[in-house]
């Protein structure tokens, strides 16, 4: 079994309860250099999906982590990003595909036994925004409005963070989208685009690799994005890996470019 991985200040919070969703889930609270020192100064946060994966290799799919805590804390060193708090959020392994789909929809179509998603990603995102959002603010130095806030995941961690996004831009306004599941419910993301009436207040960093089934997709999500008015380098980066492949390994490699895109240092 790998080793526990955890760098800097991080703070666990075992099986935190959701009224909404009706189950329980931990969540790792990593806070920057500096933070038990400057006392009055306060942080942006970024939330993060499958939780288990961001920080610890001991909990992480495969023993395989996305290094979020070291890159973070390398980056604060060297001024080249702002300290900033991230939240990691488990999931709860059978319920992860019906918490984080926008809507229900098959998720293995070529499985034996289908496996269906019930599409609760809107109850998923209450219980981020009523319940552990507002947790996190009272009980750390958070600057808890929307321009502050991000939210990220990969895979369908980075739909659901395109989809919460799009449904509440008065809450989260950075959004890192590794590698997103384009194609669910016949690519319902991009429908979801071509129906806002105009662009959002969002920064975001999507990105995919050539070596994952479909990945010409997210291309497509790209040119949906720019045609509501998103500027490639300016509010969207998009980024095609090449070689990159579908898995924790090859979105560990794209943490430093996201967080430095979403999170850079202002200098004054």
């Amino acid at each position: 079994m790998p080793k526990h991985t955890l760098t800097g200040n991080i703070r666990r919070h075992r099986a935190f309860s959701s009224r909404i969703l009706g189950n329980r889930r931990d969540i790792l609270v990593y806070l920057p250099r500096g933070y038990r020192r400057f006392l009055r100064t306060r942080y942006p946060v970024l939330y993060l999906h499958d939780g288990q994966n961001v920080f610890d290799a001991a909990t992480a799919f495969a023993g395989i982590e996305w290094g979020v805590d070291e890159t973070a804390q390398r980056l604060i060193r060297t001024n080249l990003i702002e300290p900033l708090i991230i939240v990691a959020v488990a999931n709860t392994g059978e319920e992860r595909i019906h918490e984080y789909a926008p809507t229900p929809g098959i998720i293995d179509s070529n499985a034996k036994r289908k496996k269906r998603s019930r599409g609760l990603l809107k109850n998923y995102g209450r219980f981020l925004i009523e319940e552990l959002k507002p947790y996190i603010d009272r009980c750390y130095r958070t600057k808890p409005e929307a321009e502050f806030t991000g939210l990220g995941g990969s895979s369908l961690g980075a739909l659901a963070t395109l989809a919460l996004g799009l449904w509440f831009p008065n809450v989260f306004t950075r959004l890192i989208a590794m590698s997103p599941s384009v194609w669910w419910d016949d690519q319902v993301i991009i429908k979801m685009v071509d129906k806002i009436d105009k662009k959002l207040s969002l920064k975001i960093w999507l990105d995919t690799g050539t070596h994952e089934p479909g990945w010409e997709r997210a291309r497509r999500l790209r040119d949906a994005l720019v045609e509501k008015g998103w500027k490639l380098f300016d509010d969207l980066q998009y980024i095609e890996v090449e070689g990159g492949d579908h898995g924790e390994g090859a979105w560990a490699t794209r943490v430093d470019p996201a967080l430095r895109f979403l999170f850079p240092l202002v200098r004054l």
